[in-house]
């Protein structure tokens, strides 16, 4: 028999806040709600923390932790933004989250650009990872940057500021008040976070604990779902969110996240 656990405060709320959306659909924990996971959930290039504000709640009602930091120069620290932050800037936020945070068993969900993070830190970090999740995402190998996989859109005049590539609808984003609401958040890009390379070794993360959710036919990040495959990764199809899945579709990717990654087996 499953043992319910008892809901501290900060669960509670958030099991009113989200009471509509959870009756929506079965969300069923691979986690039991005793043994929660932690969710850290990475932007893209553009967004910020942000743009999970629908799935996190989703994620927590069921006794996860889940959290949402914002890389440095994006959203609400966009007052940061300078030409020498790179990716490792933002490989280091996210490190820096997990250790300050002493989080164990961590699923790391790395959005678009957010792919790139991940697999970094993933390759400082292994040892505190459950699951790494790439969701419509760059999967970068060793010594690789994003600008070898896809172009790199056009810098503003000063030459290091890459306004967004896209409009929220480009995103996949329909809904008017949607469009609004992201139209608003998305900012500047330093363009060394696309330059510069990562280091990440091939045997940090065993491929049965990668997995991708494809959410678009854009080719690099089918390129990379299928090369995840290849490894004996698991890919998730979501085509019908779009490529801003945790806004068009929260909870359908809480599904997939929850019902989809199995249990850490400890290997």
């Amino acid at each position: 028999m499953s043992r319910t656990p008892t809901m501290s405060r900060r669960h509670l709320l958030a099991a009113a806040a989200v009471a509509p959306f959870a009756s929506m659909a079965d969300v069923s924990p691979a986690f039991a709600p005793s043994d929660g996971a932690a969710f850290v959930l990475v932007h893209g290039a553009w967004h910020g923390g942000w743009c999970w504000k629908r799935l996190a709640p989703l994620l927590r009602v069921k006794g996860h932790t889940a959290l949402t930091p914002t890389m440095t120069g994006l959203g609400e620290r966009s007052h940061l933004l300078t030409p020498e932050v790179n990716l490792e800037t933002h490989i280091m936020d996210i490190v820096a989250v997990v250790e300050c945070e002493d989080l164990q068993r961590v699923v790391l969900v790395g959005h678009s650009y957010g792919g790139m993070v991940v697999t970094g830190v993933a390759a400082r970090i292994a040892n505190r990872l459950s699951h790494i999740v790439y969701l419509d995402a760059f999967f970068p190998e060793d010594g690789k940057a994003l600008k070898d996989y896809a172009p790199i859109p056009p810098t503003r005049a000063d030459g290091w500021r890459i306004p967004p590539a896209g409009t929220p609808q480009d995103f996949g984003v329909k809904n008017q008040d949607d469009i609004a609401w992201v139209a608003r958040r998305l900012g500047d890009q330093p363009l060394r976070t696309f330059t510069q390379p990562v280091r990440a070794p091939a045997e940090t993360i065993a491929p049965s604990k990668q997995h991708f959710i494809q959410c678009t036919q854009i080719s690099w990040f089918a390129e990379a779902a299928q090369r995840g495959q290849r490894r004996g990764s698991r890919v998730h199809d979501l085509l019908t969110a779009g490529h801003d899945a945790m806004i068009t579709e929260p909870t359908a990717l809480a599904k997939i996240l929850l019902e989809g990654l199995p249990p850490n087996d400890g290997k």
